[in-house]
């Protein structure tokens, strides 16, 4: 993992992407601390540009710093959540309940019952059924919505935001999404957020996000947080993301059988791993609470301490078990003789109450074990405690150092600290960009994100429809990975993604109109390939007429993201004036560029430039005596830059 280095003098490094950065030390002699947000949050990849958040002690608030006295009833415990039971209860507006009989509740409403029938004839028309059965299913969702059922407007405002069998009106997406979120629907929610955000409604998307990412946060267990479950990103560039995908095959996976055998033949380490693949819902498997139970229980019999940590969250939580306090104290205690990090469920189990008797005192010393093995729910649960002067002097700037070494380690509990400390301008000076920024990255952790697994397991089993459909909804959303993974269906499958536009399946116009919006909107969000693919679209003529003048538009944004392949068509073009006049400096200029970001490109941007600075090729253009820039890249392998 790759860290950035505090500077001399206070200069911050400055971000590469469009999202808000600000810069933040806590004004402590000779102590420096930097706030890596990618490395917590986004799948490390050249296809999204990271962006990195450096404190400064310029952007340090003097309000409410410190105070000489601790609460006088311990302070407000509420950052300390609740336990979670399901996902249902969080997000009243899940697509789970439909992708999985199992989990479908019994309607108990005539809406609810049309709801339901037209959301599974959704599912089945994106599969194989076609635009006669989306047509029976819009029409079912649109007469429960009418009703006024929030998961039907939620899913109205996805038809028209698509245009599947209704006409593509954005406005019309808008007010139904609108109608669900009042109605409590936190998909509709999320989309509104991120409508705002893009509108630059920042108020507004300020206060959406702030309250879907409190709601993710109630979603973390106490003692280990929720490992961050990033949706797998089906292509590399130009390539399907073949070691990804494979990761990801669940119990068919080779590596997954021979952990199996291995667990089975009673190595503790293997059985802990299984027992956990099945609890979070890992490596494509889905979450079976009562398979991580059994796994766990054989794990702790030879001793495996992250076994017994789980277990007592699973006793905590009455997740898989009836709920038990005394037996999660037990389970938690034990696993503490050898794992640091258990010391934080016990510490919060003091801190609320839960079957023994709240004691403050106790709690802050299991939370410093913890902090001292550079556990990050330590650190999290020290910074709440001077935040809040919960029994210890308050004292923000020191919270504030606790939440950033927590940040700087991945907990996502401490990112939304930190927002709300730029929020509310308490310790941090208010940013509302920065705090809407780090709300969102913390809300898109929401159980909501599990819509990303079925989506894949739809992909792993062929059913392009399925995944399309899902992935777009997730893109909706707001998901970046999402949206690439939405437009790389469509590029790749073309009609076989059963893609189905206002009156039957998309045309070609209509496949490309979504796949443009999708990747423009992942080039938003830092995706280099999005504005890439755009270009290409419109300079081979994929989709739609050839138009070199905004395939470069969509080239230069993708070469403002430190896009190799976008650097070299830019200079091809400026070389032979294709949409951008003839100018052999500035193609020069873009070649170089292009060798400076990617030195494996060495080879031909060397003859290209040999042949630029021929005098005579300059004045005359290529010659017979030169070596063609074009056939230069195709001798060499240079498809992958798609300059032919």
């Amino acid at each position: 993992m790759s860290t950035v280095n505090c500077l001399e003098n206070n200069k911050s490094v400055q971000p590469e992407t469009a999202l808000p950065t600000s810069s933040v030390l806590p004004n402590m002699r000779r102590f420096c601390f930097s706030l890596v947000v990618v490395l917590a949050f986004l799948s490390l990849s050249t296809l999204a540009r990271p962006f990195v958040l450096i404190l400064t002690p310029e952007d340090h608030s003097d309000a409410g710093e410190q105070s000489s006295e601790s609460a006088p009833d311990g302070g407000d415990t509420s950052d300390w959540d609740g336990f979670w039971n399901s996902e249902d209860e969080l997000e009243p507006g899940s697509w789970v309940s439909i992708l999985d009989p199992d989990l479908s509740p019994e309607p108990k409403t005539e809406d609810e019952l049309v709801y339901y029938s037209g959301m599974t004839k959704m599912i089945a028309a994106a599969s194989s059924g076609g635009p006669g059965v989306m047509e029976e299913a819009a029409s079912e969702i649109e007469a429960a919505a009418t009703a006024g059922n929030p998961r039907a407007q939620s899913a109205l405002g996805f038809l028209y935001e698509m245009g599947m069998m209704r006409e593509r009106k954005r406005e019309k997406a808008l007010m139904y999404h609108s109608f669900a979120a009042d109605g409590g629907n936190t998909q509709s929610k999320m989309a509104l957020a991120y409508i705002y955000s893009r509108q630059e409604m920042h108020d507004r998307a300020l206060k959406l996000y702030s309250e879907l990412a409190k709601i993710a946060v109630n979603s973390f267990l106490i003692s280990k947080d929720l490992p961050v479950i990033e949706p797998v990103r089906l292509h590399n560039g130009a390539e399907e993301n073949k070691d990804a995908l494979r990761r990801a095959r669940g119990e068919e996976d080779e590596d997954f059988q021979i952990l199996k055998s291995q667990a089975q033949k009673g190595n503790a380490t293997a059985m802990y791993k299984i027992g956990m693949f099945y609890y979070f819902g890992l490596r494509g498997l889905r979450r079976d609470s009562a398979k991580a139970l059994s796994w766990f229980l054989k794990a702790v019999e030879k001793g495996e301490p992250r076994s017994m940590e789980l277990l007592g969250k699973m006793y905590a939580s009455g997740d898989g078990v009836e709920r038990n306090y005394t037996k999660a104290l037990e389970w938690l205690t034990l696993a503490s003789q050898q794992l640091s990090s258990a010391y934080n469920g016990m510490g919060y189990l003091y801190v609320k109450g839960y079957g023994v008797e709240k004691n403050y005192t106790q709690a802050k010393e299991y939370f410093e074990k913890a902090a001292d093995d550079e556990e990050a729910s330590g650190y999290y649960n020290l910074g709440v405690m001077y935040l809040k002067g919960v029994r210890v002097k308050k004292d923000v700037k020191l919270a504030t150092k606790y939440f950033i070494m927590a940040s700087n380690n991945g907990l996502p509990k401490a990112f939304y600290q930190l927002a709300k400390m730029f929020h509310t301008g308490v310790g941090l000076k208010r940013n509302f960009l920065t705090a809407t920024s780090l709300y969102k990255l913390v809300a898109e952790k929401g159980p909501w994100s599990s819509l990303s697994s079925w989506a894949l397991d739809s992909y792993l089993k062929g059913d392009m429809g399925k995944a399309f459909l899902l992935y777009s909804r997730m893109a909706e959303l707001g998901y970046e990975v999402a949206q690439s993974n939405a437009a790389w269906i469509l590029d790749k499958y073309g009609e076989h993604s059963m893609c189905i536009g206002e009156s039957g399946f998309c045309t070609v116009a209509e496949r490309f109109q979504q796949v443009k919006s999708l990747w423009w909107q992942a080039s938003e969000q830092g995706n280099e390939h999005g504005a890439l693919m755009i270009g290409d679209a419109y300079y081979y003529g994929r989709g739609t007429k050839k138009d070199y003048a905004r395939a470069a538009q969509a080239y230069m944004r993708a070469r403002s993201q430190s896009n190799v392949q976008a650097m070299i068509k830019l200079g091809y073009m400026h070389e032979h004036g294709l949409g951008l006049p003839i100018d052999l400096h500035l193609a020069r200029r873009y070649y170089e560029q292009a060798l400076e970001t990617d030195p494996t490109a060495k080879l031909p941007l060397t003859l290209a430039l040999t042949n630029r600075n021929n005098t005579r090729g300059i004045e005359e253009g290529i010659n017979s005596t030169q070596v063609d820039f074009c056939s230069c890249f195709q001798v060499n392998q240079w498809e992958n830059y798609g300059i032919i």
